[in-house]
């Protein structure tokens, strides 16, 4: 495995083109990849959800609630970031819908979408409902945290019973790095709703010394059927 890269370099190490809409789905630390790739790409950039966000981060972006077109053309064109929600219901931020997301891909450089729930558990399997992924997405980024792996599924994974079923195993049984690979590649796991033009990247985030031997084996298992992208730990217990 490459050494794991610090998350003010996500952008490059993603291979963001010049006209870019962003989905993010799976485990816990989407957020935090929403706002890191609204701080390093180079345009203007609409950062939204489809489901729901905690309205109490924002990371000291401009928020917009349901701006017009040209409200929004006025706050981020030429360069800038701004975030953008359809409104705020009891301390949560209202996610747009995914057509609202391919519009507003017409009007500005990039569109970053966190497009999926976890409660904050570093991995999950969606249901049917999810995820909440806009058609005129191009690049999809699936998240597991390093930290679930070799835990017990119903600990460490939101949809722990999807989870299982995908991995073939029980919801009682750890997340080996075999098992995740299953639910990160399957049409039903990690990969659902990625349209069949997007490029889909696997980012294994807070890798740290003590992770870092599972993380290799899940590489060394999903090998070339899809890139992965190691995530360092802000330090050592950066969990």
């Amino acid at each position: 495995m490459t050494e794991p890269i610090p998350i003010d370099e996500l952008a490059n190490a993603l291979h963001v083109g010049a006209h870019e809409l962003v989905s993010v789905v799976g485990g816990g630390g989407k957020t935090t990849t929403v706002f890191a790739l609204g701080g390093q790409l180079s345009g203007s950039v609409v950062l939204t959800t489809t489901t729901k966000m905690g309205w109490e981060r924002t990371d000291d972006f401009v928020v917009l609630l349901d701006p017009s077109d040209e409200k929004l053309r006025a706050t981020v064109i030429p360069d800038g970031a701004v975030l953008v929600w359809q409104g705020e219901d009891d301390h949560r931020a209202l996610g747009v819908a995914p057509e609202q997301c391919d519009h507003w891909f017409g009007l500005v450089d990039y569109v970053v979408v966190e497009a999926d729930g976890a409660r904050r558990r570093p991995f999950k399997a969606p249901l049917a409902h999810e995820p909440v992924v806009p058609v005129a997405t191009t690049l999809l980024v699936a998240l597991i945290g390093a930290s679930a792996l070799g835990q017990p599924i119903d600990e460490c994974c939101q949809r722990p019973e999807r989870v299982a079923e995908i991995a073939g195993c029980e919801s009682a049984d750890v997340l080996t790095p075999e098992r995740a690979a299953m639910a990160l590649l399957a049409d039903e796991g990690s990969r659902k709703g990625c349209p069949t033009e997007a490029r889909f990247v696997i980012t294994v985030h807070r890798v740290d010394s003590k992770s870092r031997v599972g993380v290799e084996e899940l590489e060394s298992i999903i090998g070339p059927s899809a890139p992965l992208i190691a995530v360092a730990a802000i330090d050592e217990t950066a969990y």
